[in-house]
């Protein structure tokens, strides 16, 4: 999938861009708006961005993830290099060890990503805070003349990039 961003300051216009959307068959789940007036949007009957999606905790738990990850192995390797494992107590309390770190840096990760915005959507910050709202638009190749039918319809998006 496809994915657009168009700007705009105004919800009653995206509302009926959204709704000219899903006459020419883009679903509602395809279709969201990214704005730090979630009430508003919600007022206008639109599909706001989710707030977990709207923090970076995914990305940087997937980060967290890679470093705990890292960790673990390197406890087993140390272990093992080491020749702890060949003790009485074996590998057991290493490999519990290593899930220790890795789920520690997992969480820890996770928890940094809450206090910092969805990397996918860092660069709208600045336009956010000036009150602006970005629609965003799933779409696959056989639904992007359609789309594009719509967007050309109301000048007053600003195309904002394409994903994917």
């Amino acid at each position: 999938m496809t994915k657009h961003y168009y700007v705009s300051d105004d919800l009653d216009e995206l509302e009926q861009v959204e709704k000219e959307l899903e006459s020419v068959g883009i679903k509602d789940s395809q279709i969201h708006v990214l704005s730090e007036s979630t009430a508003d949007v919600e007022n206008h009957h639109l599909h706001p961005v989710n707030s977990l999606l709207k923090q970076d905790i995914i990305h940087s738990g997937e980060i967290g993830a890679i470093v705990g990850a890292v960790g673990a192995l390197f406890v087993l390797a140390l272990a093992y290099f080491m020749g702890w494992t060949t003790s009485a107590a074996g590998w057991l309390p290493f490999v519990f060890l290593a899930i220790i770190i890795f789920g520690f840096c997992t969480w820890e990760g996770g928890s940094i990503g809450i206090q910092k915005p969805n990397v996918n959507y860092a660069p709208f910050q600045k336009i956010l805070q000036e009150g602006k709202h970005v629609l965003l638009v799933d779409t696959n190749k056989q639904q992007e003349p359609a789309v594009d039918s719509v967007i050309r319809a109301h000048p007053h998006l600003q195309p904002a990039g394409v994903t994917g």
